[in-house]
């Protein structure tokens, strides 16, 4: 069965996951790839693909997304690019940053009990291409996401989502952080959003106990085609831990700051 119908069905519910075997793994070629931006060409084809897709919704702050941002080459970061097999074109990028290094913008906020002293990794900067590929490349960008976080031990994936975008956050298990609030991001154009996080550790559980119908998808299907192995040795590697984590600051410590 030609891969893209199988993850459409996925993706729109059409053919519910089975749950009962998960560890009856099986393979699954995918119409693109997924990788590690390594080198600066293939940086610039990801940033090109997130000008396009902020330019889209906010194009006043896409403008400032033209060239690599510095927290694109920085350590304990990584830029995912997604790029089709049949002609090589540019679909898809995520940046994913860890606390192992630096806190993150996120932790700027003054994150909650249950979040502090923990590994944290949180993605950003997602951006696809239009049209029906786009939302498979969006799903498939995620299991990379949640693939990274185990790879690195991280325990909590967080994230940002403005509305409406939020709602696929949502729909993916992510649980507020700070409820009931829309939070300007000074490092999102401003942009009022919801904060949100998942625990990595639980999300199999947590997906298979709602019959979720991505949970196939995610847990019981071998994508080679995402590889998260780094092309050049002075890339960021993937951390095995975030050791020593200084300690935070409070809440209204950090929201005064």
């Amino acid at each position: 069965m030609d891969a893209r119908l199988t993850m459409e069905a996925a993706i729109t519910g059409m053919a519910p996951a089975r749950q009962d075997r998960p560890a009856a793994r099986r393979e699954q070629r995918l119409p693109f790839t997924i990788r590690v931006a390594g080198t600066e060409e293939q940086l610039q084809r990801a940033v090109d693909v997130r000008y396009r897709a902020y330019g889209r919704h906010v194009p006043v702050f896409a403008e400032k997304l033209r060239a690599p941002e510095a927290m694109d080459r920085a350590s304990g970061c990584v830029v995912l690019l997604a790029e089709s097999r049949l002609d090589g074109e540019p679909l898809g990028t995520m940046r994913i940053q860890t606390n192992r290094d630096r806190p993150l913008p996120l932790e700027s906020l003054g994150l909650p009990d249950w979040l502090q002293n923990r590994r944290l990794a949180q993605a950003s900067r997602l951006g696809v291409e239009t049209g029906r590929m786009g939302t498979v490349v969006k799903t498939a960008l995620f299991k990379a996401y949640y693939l990274f976080c185990r790879q690195a031990s991280i325990e909590w994936a967080v994230i940002a989502g403005r509305p409406p975008l939020d709602r696929m956050y949502e729909a993916l298990c992510f649980q507020d952080v700070f409820p009931g609030e829309l939070i300007p991001l000074p490092f999102a154009g401003n942009l009022p959003h919801r904060i949100m996080a998942v625990e990595v550790d639980t999300l199999a559980e947590q997906w298979q106990a709602a019959g979720h119908r991505l949970h196939e998808f995610f847990f019981a299907t071998r994508h080679d085609d995402i590889d998260l192995s780094l092309s050049r040795p002075e890339a960021t590697a993937l951390p095995s831990a975030v050791p020593s984590l200084p300690r935070p600051m409070e809440g209204a410590e950090r929201r005064a700051a």
